[in-house]
């Protein structure tokens, strides 16, 4: 079943790689009209020159072709090839220019010759293209026709957002970017991990209210915070910021400001028992939405799990972190763990044993009439619990005491439940 969810997972991802995403655009409609056919988000759009905090949406971009001719009519960059070739934002250009003029407008990685780099300018206007250092070393001497058939005009910025009812008011909020052009594991595994979550989400009852949003990076945080602050900082119990998820790499945990909020403390938790060998960043290494979320005057608690952090493979931000980066089982092992957090919180309580003492197992059938290795360590188990049930230790509190995975105290819960002593 696992692997069969990976496969899908992949197979969604795949869809959505050739789509030219950014901060707004087609793209982005594009991918949320997809993800629309998986779970029942709601699309909403932000015109540009919107107030949100101290930012300002811009305008809307779309590209509809782009490309750099030499005299033999040969397309040495060509977007339609890949959408990485084009730096993010670029403005309409009609126009021949020299190798010279050229190489001003060019990017490329003299330490990585066969990456195209993945490179923007949002707020500035300007043009370029991005190539691998290996086509800029063969560049020739001569003319060259540059066309980039952009648009900037005033439109709007889309997001999509799901709201998901539980029994409580108090929300668990999940946050994906979706504003990469053609990177998977930076951009796609985080909406694509999300989606399938939002699915078994949506198929267990629930506790808790579950928001969830599909934004572009930053921008698309802060203005999201403009609009539901307040009802946010009231409501919102914890959160993850989902993105990187989809490589064999190690787990790595990025917290709070804070350090111990409700979001800190699932995923050390999880992380510490399902994956021991997790990389545990501090916030100075932010560099994602988790930003915006606990920025002063915020401070709401969302921390980010990833596989491999951003920034800190080589494949980040360039055409390698391609379809061969991620995988079916990086995708499924990430949704799995993000699984174990949230049914870590919707189990999570408090529990009081009702007898004074050390109560009578074997009556209850909870002793064994034969002591083996394994039955003493059941019971050892189900002891410590009992030790710990005083009514001020939740859940997560007695795993991290006994040293028991919270996913392997259910059945003792219930145990206990039965027996009418918890």
């Amino acid at each position: 079943m696992e692997n069969q969810i990976g496969k899908e997972m992949y197979e969604l991802l795949e869809y959505l790689f050739p789509l030219n995403r950014s901060i707004s655009g087609n793209g982005v409609r594009e991918t949320l009209r997809i993800i629309q056919n998986h779970i029942p988000i709601k699309v909403h759009e932000v015109p540009s020159g919107t107030e949100v905090f101290d930012w300002i949406v811009p305008k809307e971009w779309n590209v509809a072709d782009a490309y750099v001719m030499d005299e033999t009519g040969n397309k040495i960059i060509d977007f339609q090839k890949n959408n990485l070739h084009l730096v993010g934002y670029s403005v309409p250009v009609n126009k021949i220019v020299t190798l010279s003029e050229l190489q001003e407008h060019l990017y490329s990685l003299s330490d990585q010759p066969e990456a195209i780099p993945y490179v923007t300018s949002y707020y500035k206007e300007r043009w370029g293209f991005c190539i691998t250092q290996k086509q800029r070393d063969n560049l020739k001497e001569g003319k060259y026709k540059v066309v980039i058939e952009s648009e900037l005009k005033e439109g709007s910025l889309t997001y999509g957002e799901l709201i998901i009812p539980g029994r409580s008011e108090e929300e668990i909020f999940l946050s994906t970017y979706v504003c990469h052009p053609s990177m998977a594991n930076n951009e796609l595994s985080g909406p694509v991990l999300t989606t399938f979550l939002v699915k078994w989400i949506m198929s267990k009852p629930r506790r808790y209210t579950y928001r969830i949003i599909y934004i572009p990076e930053t921008i698309g945080s802060i203005m999201y915070l403009s609009k539901n602050l307040d009802h946010m900082k009231r409501n919102v119990i914890s959160g993850f910021n989902i993105t990187c998820v989809g490589d064999d790499g190690h787990y790595s945990y990025l917290p709070t400001r804070n350090g111990s909020t409700y979001a800190d403390k699932v995923a050390l938790n999880t992380l510490s028992y399902d994956h021991p060998d997790f990389v545990e960043y501090t916030y100075l290494d932010r560099g994602s939405d988790e930003r915006q979320y606990n920025s002063p005057g915020v401070d709401l608690p969302v921390c980010t799990i990833m596989r491999s952090k951003y920034g800190t493979y080589p494949e980040y931000h360039t055409s390698l972190d391609n379809l061969d980066f991620v995988s079916d089982e990086g995708l499924s092992g990430s949704l799995d763990v993000f699984k174990k957090c949230l049914k870590t919180m919707e189990e999570n309580k408090k529990y009081r044993i009702k007898c004074l003492g050390e109560p009578q197992l074997g009556k209850r059938g909870l002793y064994p009439t034969i002591g083996t290795k394994s039955s003493s360590l059941e019971v050892k188990d189900i002891m410590n619990f009992i030790s710990y049930a005083d009514g001020d230790h939740d859940l997560i509190d007695i795993s991290n005491q006994i040293g028991v995975p919270v996913w392997e105290l259910y059945p003792i819960i219930e145990k206990l439940k039965k027996t009418d002593l918890i």
